[in-house]
């Protein structure tokens, strides 16, 4: 059916072009959350499970972005305070898994840490290229923005903490860099969650 004027026309093909990308970067983030979980689980990386639990939230805000895509500013907002809300619970699981760690040492094996994070970096960094030209656009898509943005800084982390437990031995930069990516998420979760609170008022 064709477009009543050139307003919706453009708006249509806004809307499109957010659907096309938000597929992609679902299915990228699907698919990594099983191989990082799976890597984590393995190496016994708590810095690691942090990067596969924030593939998981952000495939399922992905998910709820698609959904959101061409609805009204208000129901975007609502999406984006409930993306707000996932990031948070992602960020409480990695604590109580630092908590763990803390109460149980282990040193994680450095050499998947590292494989992984950087494997995780490349999938992260074809997200975030694929959503550079949408993060001014509306609450839902500077949202997604946001979430990508957080894993380029999370796969640098693990990556670091690899070589420190590398160099030391010891699984404390594999704790401390989980301590911090907890902080980031609580961080973006705020910010996601307060953005989506000034668009409901």
């Amino acid at each position: 059916m064709p477009c009543c004027c050139d307003h919706d026309c453009s708006l249509d093909l806004l809307r499109e072009r957010q659907r096309g990308t938000l597929r992609v970067v679902l299915a990228i983030n699907a698919v990594m959350f099983f191989v990082i979980v799976a890597a984590a689980l393995y190496g016994h990386s708590t810095a690691l499970l942090s990067d596969s639990l924030d593939n998981l939230g952000d495939a399922i805000t992905y998910g709820l972005s698609l959904y959101a895509v061409s609805r009204g500013i208000r129901v975007k907002a609502k999406v984006g305070l409930f993306k707000g809300v996932l990031i948070f619970v992602g960020a409480s699981v990695v604590a109580a898994q630092i908590v763990h760690r803390l109460q149980v040492p282990e040193v994680p094996l450095f050499d998947v840490m590292g494989l992984f994070s950087l494997l995780g970096l490349a999938a992260n960094g074809t997200c975030l290229f694929l959503l550079w030209r949408h993060r001014h656009e509306d609450v839902n898509m500077s949202s997604v923005w946001e979430c990508s943005r957080n894993d380029i800084a999370s796969n640098l982390s693990v990556f670091v903490a690899a070589g420190a437990v590398w160099l030391t031995g010891s699984g404390w930069p594999d704790i401390a860099v989980a301590a911090v990516l907890v902080l980031l998420l609580m961080r973006s979760a705020w910010r996601v969650i307060a953005a989506a609170r000034a668009e409901l008022r």
